[in-house]
């Protein structure tokens, strides 16, 4: 299909976005770009949530990664849901009850100032680390697709779609994210609904046909059952629970709309809804990898991984089929990549350089503030996907939940310690546990086969962390009377 077409498309549906942000910006002010002034309906949040919890990775690597894991990743899926039910009713009605903007204000509250500016600081490396990763592997896609045959470089695509989500979240923030998030899913899960209903189409296959032709192949393996495989569905199950608790109860782009609704009621149902819709929703991204792999087979298509969907969707489909992937594909990007800015800025201003908390600073200078750190965090993000471009990893999700096992393990720590115990940490040194228990986990993970022989650690990797930096607490800390 002739770019140029494509990219009008892209810039077709950019311009919708740009006219959706102008709606629901209009008046907006901190508190609409901080938490949408408590007032968002749980009903487009959990929706629009969904499409940031999927991600244009799910989108792309989750159906590329069926040849080699076949249909492994809906046992920690099925870990979500357990993960959304301890948010719902362990964090959620925490956050409420402190009334919190910054759910890292709980960490200040319960263990010390030191420890609140670490989980915070945390926060903001694990999401920069992952946001980027996965605005990565969709610039590439349509770098690949559209922008090099214009000459484009790499660099000033990344550059133009950072500018666009500057522009449609500058002023409205997380008011109007809950809109355009909402826009965005719907779209993404029209494309993938479209594209699974042409694959079996065009191959002459009902769903009883393409799933029998799958479990022929191997694809359709769930549950597996080896306990020293990294695949073991016990270890899976633990740590998609774990996965969620922390990088959604635990992370501020994720809880800054959760806690935007008005009441602890609604953001419930927000998250438990989201939860149930999420695992479905995950099913038929594998379902989809599985026929695509089939298709693949039969238009001797040799891409593998995240190359296959994109190769197969414009190369080897109908131009309408090709406009439609690619924006779905857009539609997975900027519900991870607006979401995240947005919380880096609120994070960065209310946490670090606590702007909320300064009285001498008038409405229009925080705001003048929270606009340069927005505009800062755009380019920290140009920084990171740019070396993620010269990583060029062949299946982005592997990377970026192994790189959670390590960022998210000292929150799950903290707030774990916070919960559970009420002791008194001594707060200078909560930093340095922060930092050896991720350290101590990498010495582990590297030294697998000599510690441990044929047993393997995978994604249970966060749990161990957590564990690590719970225990670090544990031994700088005392009984809460000894103190008082």
């Amino acid at each position: 299909m002739s770019p140029l077409l494509l990219f009008s498309f892209v810039v077709i549906y950019f311009l919708i976005l740009l006219t959706v942000a102008w709606w629901t910006g209009r008046h907006s002010n901190n508190e609409s770009f901080f938490i949408g002034n408590r007032n968002s309906n749980w009903v487009l949040v959990a929706f629009g949530m969904l499409g940031t919890s999927l991600s244009g990775v799910t989108f792309v690597s989750v159906p590329g990664a069926v040849a080699r894991e076949a249909f492994a990743y809906f046992q920690v899926t099925i870990g979500y849901i357990f993960g959304y039910i301890t948010i719902a009713y362990v964090l959620l009605p925490l956050y409420y009850k402190l009334n919190l903007t910054s759910i890292y204000n709980y960490l200040q509250n319960r263990l010390g100032f030191t420890s609140y500016k670490t989980g915070a600081s945390i926060f903001i490396l694990s999401r920069i680390l992952g946001a980027t990763a996965r605005l990565y592997l969709v610039v590439n896609i349509l770098q690949d697709a559209i922008l090099q045959n214009f000459n484009i470089p790499f660099w000033a695509t990344t550059l133009i779609i950072l500018l666009m989500i500057l522009l449609y979240t500058y002023e409205g923030g997380v008011k109007t994210i809950v809109w355009t998030d909402t826009l965005q899913t719907t779209c993404m899960l029209a494309g993938l609904i479209i594209c699974v209903f042409y694959i079996m189409n065009n191959m002459h296959m009902s769903f009883a046909d393409s799933w029998q032709a799958m479990r022929d192949k191997g694809y359709s393996k769930i549950f597996f059952t080896d306990p020293n495989s990294k695949l073991f569905f016990v270890k899976q199950i633990l740590a998609g629970a774990f996965i969620t608790i922390t990088m959604t109860g635990m992370d501020q782009e994720m809880m800054q709309k959760n806690i935007s609704v008005k009441t602890l009621k609604d953001s419930q149902k927000n998250v438990l809804s989201l939860g149930f819709i999420l695992a479905f929703a995950i099913l038929i991204f594998l379902f989809l990898g599985g026929l695509l792999y089939l298709y693949a087979a039969q238009e001797h298509v040799t891409e593998i991984g995240d190359k296959l969907f994109p190769a197969i969707a414009l190369h080897h489909m109908p131009p309408i089929v090709s406009v439609i992937f690619i924006i779905a594909l857009i539609s997975a990007l900027f519900p991870s990549a607006d979401g995240a800015i947005t919380a880096l800025t609120s994070t960065f201003c209310i946490d670090i350089l606590g702007i909320q908390r300064n009285k001498k600073l008038t409405d229009e200078k925080r705001k003048h503030i929270r606009h340069s750190v927005h505009l800062v965090f755009a380019f920290v993000f140009l920084f990171f996907v740019m070396v993620y471009k010269w990583v060029d990893s062949p299946s982005m999700i592997t990377i970026i939940l192994k790189v959670a096992t390590y960022t998210y393990g000292p929150l799950l720590g903290l707030f774990t310690f916070g919960i559970l115990l009420k002791r008194k940490v001594n707060d200078k040194f909560v930093p340095l546990v922060c930092l050896l228990a991720p350290a101590l986990c990498y010495v582990l993970d590297t030294n697998q086969k000599l510690i441990f022989g044929n047993f393997q650690i995978g994604l249970e990797l966060l749990i161990i962390n957590g564990l690590f930096t719970f225990l670090g607490l544990l031994l700088i800390s005392k009984p809460q009377h000894a103190i008082d």
